[in-house]
C-alpha cells in the first residue's frame, strides 16, 4: 500500500507578516497532484492543519479545497488534529464527510477506531491519535501517569488492544502529533511541555508498523518506522536549512515501511546573513541571497543609522534584523534567539529568575510554583481555544 505522509500544514500562518497563503496553495496542489502522479492509496495528515483554533477565512477555503479535490481523485485521506488545531472545529462534520473518503480523527475517545484500507495483500488499519493534552484527556484514555507519554501509553494501548482483535496479517499505521525524543526543534513550533517534559520515548509507537508523525517541522527519520515529514514550508528563520518534503511510503505486505522523500516546492529561500552592515552591502559572497527572505545580524560595535532601510536596497526582502554587538560579551558569539534554541518554557523561565537576582537560582519550591504556573497558562490556553 502507497501512503502520503504529511504534517503542519498551518494554514493561515505568515512569515514575518509577509502573507503565506499563495506558498500554501502551491504545496496543496503539489499535494494533489504528486498523489495522482503516485497513484497514492490514501493520504495521512499529521495535525496542525491550521495554525490557530479560529482560522482566517481563506484558510479554511483552502482545506475546503483541497479535501474536494482529494475526494474528486479516490484517495482516502486520514488526518488528525494538532496542538495548533481546535479539535472540536476541525472534527465537525466528520461522519458525513467520512463518507467521501475523508476520515478526520480528532476525538480521543475514538482513537482505537481505525480507518482500514485494503490492498491485494490485505487490510490496513489506520489509527488517528489526535494531539492528546494529558490534563484534559488522562481520565478519558485511563493514563496512569499525568505527562505526554503516559496519555500516549494509555492511547498506544488501545491500539494495540484493537489490532489483536484483527486477522494476523493486518498491517497498521498510527498517525500522532507529538514531540518524540530524538527529534530536531525549531523555533516555530508551540512547546507541548508539560511539567517541564513534554518529549516521549518512540518505543512508545512499538508494535505497529508505521508512525506518522507530526509537530516538528524538520523532515526526519527516528526509527524506519517512526518518522516526522515536517512542514511544508518554513514557518521560522531556524528551518533556512530545512529541505521541506513529503513521505511517499509503500507497506509491504509483510508491513516493512520503504519511504522515498519527495521535496516540496519553495516560495523563495531563506538566508541567516551575519556581519557588519557595511560587509553585509558590500561583500560579493552575499550575493546569491539578493532575492531570498532573509534575518540580517549586525555585528556592528553600536547600532548603524538606517540599517533597515539600507539593508533593503540590496536585499528586497530582507524580513529581521538582529544586533549582536561583536564585543557585547554575549555567550560564545550566540545571539539571544540562538541562546533560546532548544529550551522549553520551564528553563527559560528559571534562567529568568536566575538573572534578575544576579545569579541565586530558583530552589526546589520556587521550581515547584514555576511548573504549576506554566502548566496553569498551558491548560487555560488550550481549554479556551476548544470552548472558541
Amino acid at each position: 500500500m502507497r501512503l502520503l505522509h504529511t504534517s503542519d500544514w498551518h494554514l493561515g500562518r505568515s512569515f514575518h507578516r509577509v502573507s503565506l497563503l499563495d506558498a500554501q496553495r502551491d504545496f496543496l496542489d503539489h499535494l494533489v497532484a504528486t498523489a495522482q502522479r503516485h497513484e497514492v492509496d490514501a493520504v495521512l495528515v499529521a495535525g496542525d492543519v491550521y495554525d490557530r483554533a479560529v482560522p482566517p477565512l481563506a484558510a479554511v477555503e483552502l482545506f475546503d479545497d483541497v479535501l474536494h479535490r482529494l475526494a474528486a481523485l479516490g484517495v482516502p485521506t486520514v488526518m488528525i488534529s494538532g496542538n495548533h488545531d481546535s479539535a472540536r472545529r476541525l472534527g465537525v462534520g466528520a461522519g458525513l464527510i467520512g463518507r467521501a473518503g475523508i476520515h478526520l480523527r480528532t476525538d480521543p475517545a475514538h482513537c482505537d477506531s481505525p480507518v482500514v484500507l485494503s490492498d491485494r495483500h490485505g487490510d490496513v488499519a489506520c489509527y488517528g491519535l489526535p494531539y492528546l493534552e494529558p490534563a484534559l484527556v488522562r481520565e478519558e484514555l485511563g493514563a496512569t501517569g499525568r505527562g505526554h507519554t503516559a496519555v500516549l501509553e494509555a492511547a498506544m494501548t488501545r491500539v494495540r488492544a484493537d489490532l489483536a482483535r484483527r486477522p494476523g496479517h493486518t498491517r497498521s499505521v498510527v498517525l500522532a502529533h507529538a514531540f518524540v525524543t530524538g527529534g530536531e526543534v525549531s523555533d516555530s513550533e508551540r512547546d507541548i511541555s508539560v511539567g517541564g517534559v513534554g518529549s516521549v520515548p518512540a518505543s512508545v509507537f512499538d508494535g505497529v508498523d508505521y508512525a506518522a508523525l507530526g509537530h516538528l517541522h524538520g523532515c526526519q527519520v527516528l526509527t524506519d518506522r517512526v518518522r516526522y515529514s515536517g512542514s511544508p514550508l518554513a514557518y521560522s528563520f531556524s528551518e533556512a536549512r530545512h529541505t521541506k518534503s513529503l513521505w511517499l511510503v509503500d507497506l509491504e505486505a509483510d508491513g516493512v515501511p520503504r519511504a522515498e522523500r519527495l521535496s516540496c516546492p519553495v516560495p523563495r529561500p531563506l538566508a541567516r546573513l551575519r556581519g557588519t552592515l557595511e560587509e553585509l552591502l558590500e561583500k560579493p559572497e552575499y550575493a546569491p541571497h539578493e532575492d531570498s527572505w532573509v534575518e540580517a545580524t549586525l555585528t556592528d560595535p553600536s547600532r548603524p543609522r538606517e540599517p533597515m532601510a539600507r539593508l533593503g536596497a540590496r536585499f528586497p526582502h530582507v524580513l529581521q534584523l538582529v544586533f549582536d554587538p561583536a564585543d557585547d560579551g554575549a555567550q560564545d558569539g550566540a545571539s539571544y534567539t540562538d541562546r533560546l534554541r532548544g529550551r522549553n518554557d520551564q528553563q527559560i523561565t528559571e534562567d529568568f529568575v536566575r538573572h534578575v537576582r544576579q545569579g541565586r537560582a530558583a530552589d526546589a519550591e520556587e521550581r515547584r510554583l514555576l511548573t504549576e504556573a506554566l502548566d496553569a497558562a498551558r491548560l487555560r490556553d488550550t481549554e479556551s481555544e476548544t470552548v472558541r
